[in-house]
Order: structure tokens, then sequence, then C-alpha cells
């Protein structure tokens, strides 16, 4: 049987070209969040990023698994692929409303959108998020900001060389590339989808 995330991942790396993810074409000569996120090279991009993802986030793996028909409406590229896996903490962080609303099957065409937008149907690399002011995944459009440190509500802080995805920091990002695909998978500590899907879920006969 085919996995959740390998389904993923062949409809991410395979067929037509797709136009950019992002949604600025500004570039900035900012090299620091390398120092933040320092990305490993992999060899065998699919079974890797597969494996990967079993291992090290097996809440987001699971998820996939009961939302594999969202990955079908995945964009196809031959470009590559790029997986925003949210972290085991972030799925724990979860208050119980939320875990039940994921697993219930009333929500699946909810849960399909949520897992949508969590992958980009071309590789985009930490350096280019921290730079690109927001991207456009699979399920639609994502603003990215540069995170800060200190300050007080917001006021008076540093940027820390981070990335956040609506709110949502990346605070690892691993790079699997072979001689045909590069893949990209950045975990990040919160869901990057719009907050109010949840809303929807609640709305069901």
């Amino acid at each position: 049987m085919v996995s959740a995330c390998s389904l993923l991942i062949s409809c991410l790396a395979s067929s037509t070209a797709v136009s950019s993810a992002f949604q600025s074409s500004r570039v900035l000569n900012v090299q620091s969040v390398r120092n933040i996120h320092p990305t490993t090279f992999l060899s065998s991009a699919s079974s890797d990023a597969e494996e990967y993802l079993s291992a090290n986030c097996p809440s987001y793996t699971s998820f996939l698994a009961k939302n594999g028909d969202a990955m079908k409406k995945a964009i196809k590229s031959e470009e590559g692929f790029t997986i925003f896996a949210p972290t085991e903490a972030a799925f724990a962080s979860l208050d119980e409303k939320k875990k039940e609303q994921l697993e219930d099957v009333r929500n699946t065409e909810v849960t399909m959108k949520i897992a949508s937008y969590h992958a980009i149907a071309e590789p985009v690399t930490a350096d280019e998020l921290f730079n690109s002011g927001g991207v456009v995944t699979v399920g639609g459009e994502v603003p990215a900001d540069r995170s800060v440190s200190g300050g007080f509500f917001g006021v008076g802080g540093k940027e820390d060389g981070g990335v956040t995805l609506n709110g949502a920091k990346v605070v690892k990002s691993v790079e699997f590339t072979d001689d045909a695909v590069t893949g990209i998978i950045h975990e990040v500590d919160d869901f990057i989808s719009p907050s109010i899907l949840w809303r929807y879920a609640d709305q069901r006969e």
C-alpha cells in the first residue's frame, strides 16, 4: 500500500512545472538564517523525506494518513517539493477541541484544506523563506515574516535571524536531493494554515 507520505511526495515531485511560490521577488543578501536553521543534505530525496517524516514527525505523518485525498490535489512539479511539518510539540499544544476536530471524519474537508497549506510544489529553502515576504502553498497564500526576540508585546524586539509563516516559526530545515528532485522539509512550531479554518470545523450538520 502506498503511504500518505509517498502520495504527498509523488504528487509534488512529478509532471508539469508551476509558477513561483513566492509572493515577492525581492531578494536581500541576508545570511544569518543559515545559522539558525542548518540544512542537512541527503540522497534519494523522496524516500529519505518519507523516512524522515515518519521518524521525526509521527503525528504529522498520521495526520497525512487520514487526509490522503488532499495530497491528490497537490500541484505537480518537476522542480521538487517543500513540506511544512508541524512538530510533535505543535500537535501536543493543541487543545482537546482541536484534537477532536482533527480526528472527526465529519471534518475531512477542513482537515484536507489544512493539510494542503503545508505543501509547495517546488523546493523553497530557509534563506528563500527569510527573504520572501510570503509563499503560495497548495492551499493558498501564507505570509512570511522575520522572527523577533525580546521586547514587550512585540515592541522593542530585534530580529533573531529566523522566519515565521503565519506566526509559526521554522525550527529546523532539512534538504533532500537526488539526481532528479530536491525536496525540503521545514519543521514548524505550529500549523501555518489560516486559523479561521478551525472555525469551519464547527459548522457541520
